[in-house]
């Protein structure tokens, strides 16, 4: 299963890359920004995305918002990264239709635990 990793801190992207190898994922793509992996997300099935919330210029929950409002791309399970575990947040995304939500800093156990939780829903 394709999984679309974006964040714009390389860093995070090689983390969570390893965390999803470690899972046992083998086809891990990236993008730095929601605008450059809405683009990828036009040529390519995900089975899953795992997106940063703070980036610029658009935002992963701008991302999220766009996914959902597209007929082709609107059931792509999406789970949200942040370090703010703010309520106001969890809520505005749970509303636009994420599917999980995982606040920084994690393990391989807990981003195992969301995605197989996005897939026994």
């Amino acid at each position: 299963m394709p999984v679309l990793v974006v964040d714009d801190y390389k860093t995070m992207i090689r983390i969570i890359r390893n965390l999803l190898k470690q899972l046992g994922f083998e086809d891990i793509d990236d993008a730095a920004d929601g605008t450059e992996a809405l683009e990828k997300m036009k040529q390519r099935r995900y089975g899953l995305v795992i997106s940063d919330w703070n980036m610029e210029p658009m935002t992963g929950y701008e991302l999220l918002k766009q996914v959902r409002s597209d007929s082709g791309l609107s059931k792509t399970p999406f789970i949200m990264v942040t370090a703010e575990s703010k309520t106001e947040n969890v809520i505005a995304a749970k509303k636009a239709g994420v599917n999980n939500y995982i606040v920084k800093p994690f393990n391989a156990q807990t981003l195992k635990g969301k995605i197989e939780a996005v897939f026994s829903e």
